[in-house]
């Protein structure tokens, strides 16, 4: 792989009109701006990233999540850019736009999730794999299938760039070839997938990535069909959401007194070295807000590991063109930082994800998103049935729940159950189990 082809201001879906806009916005830009103003991204302010939606105290939705993620990728990916001119092949003015093309990518990078955090994926694979939907098994190829029981959001996040929905354009939004490539964390269909269950798109889209990474240059796995060496933006992509989810998540737990300021400092700390420990301390002493003091440090570290994992990049450019390198940078800082890293992970898992709160919403919204998926299933493989007929006119148009296939029509009830925001699932569970009826 080579700079000159990775970075690509072709846009999918619009091959045959590629004439790049006259626009004080470079197409990478414009790839930010529209990503930025879609109803898909939009709806992100009201689905779960880790705690429950706020009451009095405000913590991360999926929205301000992927905006801070999209922040430190712009910085990762900028820092690179500046450390890679002069001893890369590639044109300077196309390097000055890897940080765009990382921030962009790093805004879409979770929009596929489903409403309620992970608890919803997990809900979708078990309808298929223990529940009901284990009968449909049989209509559908092994991959199809697969691609049910292993139901991933990083997948269904390219499926919804990129499909064209029932009555929409050719080429979903349209993205610059080199934005879509940084998005797919996992370049490889479900079948390649192994014990961890992640894999970058479904086999609807195979062909899609396919025609992308052909375009790119992008390394192919020899000997496997749809299996792919990441593109090496996607690298900076990872580190930016590793390192917002993993502070952040810290910072909320603060906020929700789940972790004590002492414990929350301790832990922050530890990524600074002794002598920059005793200047933020002395800097920290200026305001008395604890918050305040928590939000400081905790942009002091973001600080550092930018600087740590744009380095790791550089370091390891080689082997990222080659196709060799698959570790996370975040895994490769030096040990004080990696320490310290593995330390929040740790109290992450302890006090945080396995919190009361947490798992609350976790056991609600798995519920809700099985009763619903169960509900629609039966609804669109039972069309002709009386109350079929009045649910399936509840779904929007775009969903093609009249598809030819049998997967198809399933895709259909997960593009619509994915897209739908937590309160709205909420919403729609209620009203037809009859526990919110219309005021009559």
């Amino acid at each position: 792989m080579n700079w000159r082809t990775l970075l690509s201001a072709k846009r999918f879906g619009m091959e045959e009109y590629h004439n790049p806009h006259k626009d004080v916005r470079n197409e990478f830009q414009r790839d930010y701006d529209r990503l930025i103003f879609s109803a898909p991204f939009r709806r992100m302010q009201n689905k779960t990233q880790v705690f429950p939606l706020p009451g009095n105290i405000f913590v991360h939705n999926r929205l301000t999540h992927s905006l801070e993620v999209s922040c430190v990728g712009r910085s990762i990916g900028r820092r690179v850019s500046e450390m890679l001119k002069g001893s890369s092949d590639a044109p300077v003015l196309c390097m000055d736009e890897i940080g765009t093309i990382v921030s962009a990518a790093c805004l879409a990078h979770d929009m596929g999730n489903p409403p309620f955090g992970h608890s919803g994926e997990k809900a979708i694979e078990t309808y298929f794999s223990e529940g009901k939907g284990a009968e449909w098994k049989n209509l559908l190829t092994p991959g199809q299938w697969q691609d049910c029981v292993c139901f991933e959001g990083n997948a269904n996040a390219f499926r919804l760039l990129t499909h064209q929905f029932k009555g929409r354009r050719a080429g979903g939004f349209a993205l610059t070839y080199s934005t879509l490539a940084s998005i797919v964390k996992y370049p490889y269909a479900s079948v390649h997938a192994g014990g961890k269950g992640k894999f970058g798109f479904f086999t609807t889209e195979s062909g899609s990535y396919g025609r992308i990474a052909d375009e790119l240059g992008i390394a192919h796995c020899a000997g496997k069909q749809d299996c792919y060496a990441r593109h090496p933006l996607v690298f900076l992509v990872e580190a930016a959401d590793d390192i917002c989810y993993q502070l952040m998540d810290l910072e909320d737990a603060h906020k929700l007194r789940l972790l004590t300021t002492e414990q929350t400092i301790d832990l922050l700390m530890q990524f600074l070295t002794p002598d920059n420990q005793a200047h933020k301390r002395d800097v920290m002493q200026v305001v008395q807000d604890r918050n305040e003091q928590i939000a400081y440090l905790r942009s002091a570290v973001v600080g550092e590991l930018v600087g740590a994992c744009a380095q790791t990049f550089v370091e390891h450019e080689a082997e990222l063109l080659a196709g060799t390198f698959d570790t996370p940078l975040i895994k490769c800082m030096d040990s004080r930082l990696r320490t310290a890293y593995e330390a929040c992970s740790k109290v992450a898992f302890e006090r945080i994800y396995r919190s009361q709160e947490v798992l609350d919403v976790e056991l609600a919204g798995y519920k809700i998103i099985y009763m619903l998926l169960e509900e629609l299933m039966q609804a669109v493989f039972n069309p002709q049935k009386a109350y079929s007929k009045q649910f399936l006119m509840r779904i929007p148009e775009q969903y093609d729940v009249q598809a030819n296939s049998p997967f198809g029509k399933i895709q259909a009830v997960l593009d619509y159950i994915s897209g739908m925001t937590d309160v709205y699932a909420l919403d729609l569970y209620r009203k037809i189990t009859g526990m919110s009826l219309p005021t009559l």
